[in-house]
């Protein structure tokens, strides 16, 4: 008899993780071994059961699931995770991909394809829909913006002048004016409107 994919479902919604596994178990080759709510309790149950696959959700409270993906990866280098997420935004696709994630998937996925995505990270292969794998080549073309630049855009996109800015982060006024210039080379933006509506569409910012 073949042997099941024994899986980790990662995700803080109890409705998600309670229909994944009713689904799952459904398929003679796959069996839930364990379920997480947060990144911290995934990385345990990985400890103790060493799963075939983690099914991780990116977007959690706490240890995030690209974090977690991370770490999980640091201790586990053969660890084979597939992302699962609402948001399908360029930052957090390459995000996950350069954790570890050997698959990225919507969470309106059909059934059928989040089936046969298990399987071929479960024998080693990598798995993006055609639509993400664009949105990923993107990202990858993308000038990477310094963790200091990352700090602006997120005060820009929250409506903060220069002067604010410089407050917050104790810099000169003239240096956030440099920081937001390289912002605005970098994603192609025209002005600051442009720049944060760019950055929410990449997911390079969070303004909840």
């Amino acid at each position: 008899m073949k042997k099941r994919i024994r899986i980790l479902i990662v995700d803080d919604h109890s409705l998600m993780r309670v229909g994944l596994v009713n689904l799952l178990n459904l398929e003679a080759d796959l069996t839930v071994v364990a379920e997480a709510s947060t990144g911290q309790q995934a990385i345990e149950l990985y400890e103790k059961h060493h799963p075939d696959v983690v099914i991780m959700d990116l977007r959690m409270p706490g240890l995030s699931g690209d974090e977690t993906i991370t770490r999980l990866a640091e201790r586990y280098p053969d660890v084979k995770v597939l992302a699962l997420s609402s948001y399908d935004l360029q930052e957090q696709i390459f995000r996950a991909v350069q954790a570890g994630a050997r698959a990225f998937l919507p969470k309106d996925v059909v059934l059928e394809e989040l089936l046969n995505a298990i399987r071929i990270v479960h024998e080693g292969g990598d798995y993006l829909p055609p639509a993400i794998a664009a949105r990923l080549m993107e990202r990858m073309r993308t000038p990477e913006l310094s963790p200091r630049e990352g700090s602006v855009l997120q005060l820009l996109a929250k409506g903060h002048s220069n002067k604010e800015i410089a407050n917050v982060l104790s810099i000169a006024e003239t240096t956030v004016k440099d920081h937001v210039s390289n912002i605005l080379t970098k994603l192609g933006a025209a002005d600051r409107t442009q720049a944060t509506t760019t950055a929410i569409q990449r997911g390079l910012v969070q303004l909840d």
